[in-house]
């Protein structure tokens, strides 16, 4: 059986945009397909001379390494304010954050609200994973109810440590925030979800209506001591019910449960 990929039955390329350097994600880390993806609609949109990619602290602080775009480095958390920057200096460009859950909702908690809240022309993609994956798995603002990490060996106890903070339905509230959103990407479906998601929030930014935040809810294999597959199941049997999927806010309107 021939093993050449002839274009009627390559179901699945590189990105053009994608670099040649080999990601650094743990195996079965949702980071390379949300990077895939959002790289596919970039190229797709031809948005590649236009796109700006703001990366901060956290496992994607080498994203830059892997999108042949431009991509800025920030401060730990300081993601949206760059954002910001950039945005208003050059406000013909497709400018996003990409973000995980330790920066965006612990130390970038005030930039993140602050931009939503002035609807800012930018998309943030945030990448949930309820853990610190880079430094040690620690204990982060999204870490579920009784969920083990490195500082919650016993699990969270919400009398003490509060409990998950649902930041996505949070900046929902905000007038500046025209589009709200929360996917995964552990099965294709999931992916084209995703990648609609992305294309969607890409065409609020260049129509300049306002903020698009899309969270992204993986898993981290790594830092939850579990294989790929393992992890990626119970991603859905204890993430899922704590962080449903599906919009939350759809062109500038909160979506009726």
């Amino acid at each position: 059986m021939s093993s050449i990929a002839t274009k009627e039955n390559l179901v699945y390329q590189k990105p053009a945009l994608r670099t040649e350097k080999p990601y650094h994600y743990c195996p079965g880390c949702g980071h390379g397909v949300v990077h895939n993806t959002i790289l596919e609609v970039i190229e797709e949109m031809g948005l590649q001379e236009k796109a700006i990619g703001i990366a901060p602290v956290g496992c994607s602080v080498l994203a830059y390494d892997y999108m042949d775009i431009d991509v800025q480095q920030a401060a730990h958390g300081r993601a949206p304010a760059l954002a910001t920057a950039i945005s208003r200096l050059q406000p013909d460009k497709a400018v996003f954050t990409y973000q995980g859950d330790g920066d965006l909702a612990a130390i970038g908690t005030a930039e993140t609200i602050h931009a939503c809240n002035r609807g800012e022309n930018i998309v943030i993609f945030f990448v949930n994973n309820g853990i610190y994956g880079m430094t040690g798995g620690q204990m982060a603002p999204t870490t579920l109810p009784g969920m083990p990490s490195s500082t919650s060996p016993y699990g969270r106890d919400v009398v003490t440590m509060g409990g998950p903070m649902k930041i996505t339905e949070m900046v929902a509230q905000l007038d500046g925030v025209y589009m709200c959103t929360r996917q995964a990407v552990h099965t294709p479906a999931h992916v084209r979800k995703l990648k609609k998601a992305v294309r969607q929030a890409f065409e609020n930014q260049q129509a300049h209506k306002g903020l698009s935040f899309i969270e992204i809810v993986s898993n981290c294999n790594s830092g939850w001591k579990m294989p790929a597959l393992s992890a990626n199941k119970w991603l859905e049997e204890n993430m899922f019910p704590v962080y449903p999927l599906g919009d939350i806010k759809v062109d500038g309107e909160l979506v009726k449960k």
